[in-house]
């Protein structure tokens, strides 16, 4: 039975999906959101993995801060051997490297391994044969639309081809990717780029200015969000799956692999708290890109990489789903919703970049007035119906967190406008900021409820409200005691021992069967803010002890289980982590 017990490898180009077991369970070329080659995760035929005779049992680990991952299979009379998978990633001729291409490198480590390689690419969602040729160290494979691949190795073709076993009496390797002939043989190929991806990664992670608390945690969190990066446009995906239900039965199945704007958002200010700006430069371009063909005029919270619009859902027929659990869906229909929030998480991704020094492109002048474009829209549509931050689609409201972040577009872009030097767009901006402000303390306060409800005169409550913090809204005394009420609401109707849910009210879908990683994580930030930090340390670490044995985490827990569902690796959930543990940790100057 699948699991979400999964290694990630990838490169900012693509990236690959591997269970504990070697195996490879999804991934797409020629980018994150494009089509599947490997689909077992979701039912399908396409796979790659590596069958050891007698095989007993596997351990899995990432070699030491980097995205190689190491695969030990085992077998009785000492029979061993270790799987390194990694997509290449290092600097060369100037410029990074990142081919759609992923390295298999397979050892024997003890006694005498008898193997079997299945090598089962497939044709995209249609889910067809590939066409198969074979060349003298290579095997082609052409798709429908003419598109090639091969994977090259020093492998027996015969033997990987007729899928028959063997004995593995010396290393082999395995490079798969763009239809072209390596520079030099296969295995000189395959050690030269292993050696300089995990300098590559180690580098990186050296970088990153880690809290003293929680190292381990938050590296592995920040080389999953890095992962999840499409470095040539700079669009950040929310996962890197497609269709994980948030619970068994429930139809909430969806397509992840796209660049929503808030999740974008949250990805960049986690990274740039280690101070991993790159990822900012990288953003900030696909940011200037949206902001320059929306002009001020609507944005769509969700886009693909590359910026495309279109993102019609569609269900795959043929894919009997993760466990079972159809439907298959490839696009998504959010791609048509309204969200409000989304001009404030444009402005809120793009702000620090008008102040940090460090940027080789920091942001100026006519970066300003595009963001002012947005900031209006922002004050024009802040007290309008919309789908919400999470997009019900079949209802709209006045949503608390929508107008909570066209507050922060006006607020930050008041304290841009002051940097720059443009006083009188300061108090403008700031203007807006007050009027917003005065909108959500008459019409999202209930004082029946005792808090900040989801949406203006209801009186359910959602966990979205508890941004307020994550955004600094609560300023005043009023607003700093209407909060704390909040966060004791929440915690007395939306908690359920140690995860929250992000409402309970039912939806589109019937009611939530499963918490909601990254609200809990928004309650432990919560309860840090108003002084409860024992509380929020407990909440932290047991959140932490669900994660995989990889240090990873999905978008839904189950409550009574622990069982992780919904899509993989959700970046919400990987930015609680770094969140969360810089703000509990202990300063590095009481240790050092």
């Amino acid at each position: 039975m699948n699991s979400l017990e999964l290694g990630i490898v990838g490169n900012g180009s693509i990236a690959g999906l591997i269970d504990e077991h070697g195996a490879y369970q999804f991934l797409c070329l020629p980018r994150f959101d494009g089509e599947p080659v490997f689909d077992a995760l979701l039912g399908g035929e396409g796979t790659f993995s590596v069958e050891l005779v007698g095989h007993t049992h596997s351990e899995q680990i990432y070699l030491r801060n980097t995205a190689v991952l190491k695969t030990t299979l085992c077998a009785g009379e000492g029979c061993m051997v270790d799987i390194y998978d990694f997509c290449p990633r290092f600097s060369a001729r100037g410029r990074t490297f990142r081919p759609a291409s992923f390295v298999r490198r397979i050892v024997p480590r003890g006694g005498t391994p008898r193997i079997k390689l299945h090598l089962c690419p497939k044709d995209g969602w249609a889910g067809g044969d590939l066409g198969v040729s074979r060349g003298t160290n290579h095997i082609r494979y052409r798709s429908e639309d003419g598109s090639r691949f091969r994977v090259t190795t020093d492998a027996p073709i015969s033997y990987v081809m007729s899928e028959t076993q063997f004995t593995l009496d010396r290393p082999i390797n395995m490079i798969f990717g763009p239809d072209e002939s390596l520079s030099d043989a296969v295995d000189v190929v395959t050690r030269d780029w292993e050696e300089r991806t995990i300098d590559y990664w180690q580098e990186w992670s050296r970088r990153l200015a880690v809290p003293f608390e929680y190292q381990q945690a938050v590296i592995r969190a920040a080389i999953t969000l890095k992962l999840c990066v499409f470095e040539e446009t700079g669009g950040i995906v929310a996962a890197l799956t497609s269709s994980v239900p948030e619970h068994a039965g429930s139809s909430r199945n969806w397509d992840y692999r796209f660049c929503w704007i808030r999740d974008a958002y949250f990805t960049v200010t986690a990274l740039n708290r280690l101070s991993s700006v790159s990822t900012l430069e990288y953003y900030l371009r696909w940011l200037r890109n949206v902001a320059a063909l929306t002009d001020g005029g609507h944005i769509q919270p969700v886009l693909g990489v590359g910026l495309e619009k279109d993102l019609e859902e569609h269900i795959v027929e043929r894919l009997p789903g993760y466990r079972g659990n159809k439907p298959v869906r490839r696009g998504n229909q959010a791609s048509e919703h309204v969200q409000h929030d989304v001009y404030g998480q444009v402005i809120l991704g793009a702000a620090q970049a008008f102040f940090d020094e460090r940027l080789r492109s920091p942001a100026g002048e006519a970066d300003f007035r595009l963001m002012e474009k947005i900031g209006e829209r922002a004050f024009k549509m802040h007290d309008q119906p919309d789908a919400g931050i999470w997009e019900y689609r079949t209802r709209a409201a006045v949503h608390t967190s929508s107008v909570l972040m066209c507050w922060a577009a006006c607020d930050r872009l008041a304290n841009v406008a002051h940097h720059l030097g443009h006083e009188d767009r300061r108090i403008y901006w700031n203007e807006r900021a007050d009027i917003i402000r005065e909108t959500i303390e008459k019409g999202a306060w209930s004082e029946a409820r005792g808090a900040y409800t989801g949406d203006f005169g209801g009186d359910y409550l959602d966990a979205s409200v508890l941004l307020m913090c994550e955004v600094g809204y609560p300023r005043s005394e009023q607003e700093k005691a209407r909060f704390r009420s909040t966060v004791d609401a929440v915690d007395a109707e939306l908690r359920e021992g140690h995860a929250v849910y992000r409402y309970k009210a039912a939806d589109d879908f019937g009611k939530p069967q499963t918490a909601f990683t990254a609200c809990t994580f928004w309650h432990i930030d919560a309860l840090i803010s108003v002084g409860r930090r024992d509380e929020a340390r407990e909440l932290f670490e047991h959140v932490l002890s669900r994660r995989t044995r990889l240090g990873l985490l999905s978008e839904d827990m189950d409550t009574e289980t622990g069982e992780l569902w919904g899509n993989f690796p959700q970046t919400y959930s990987m930015v609680g982590i770094i969140n969360s543990a810089t703000r509990l940790s202990m300063p590095w100057s009481e240790v050092v």
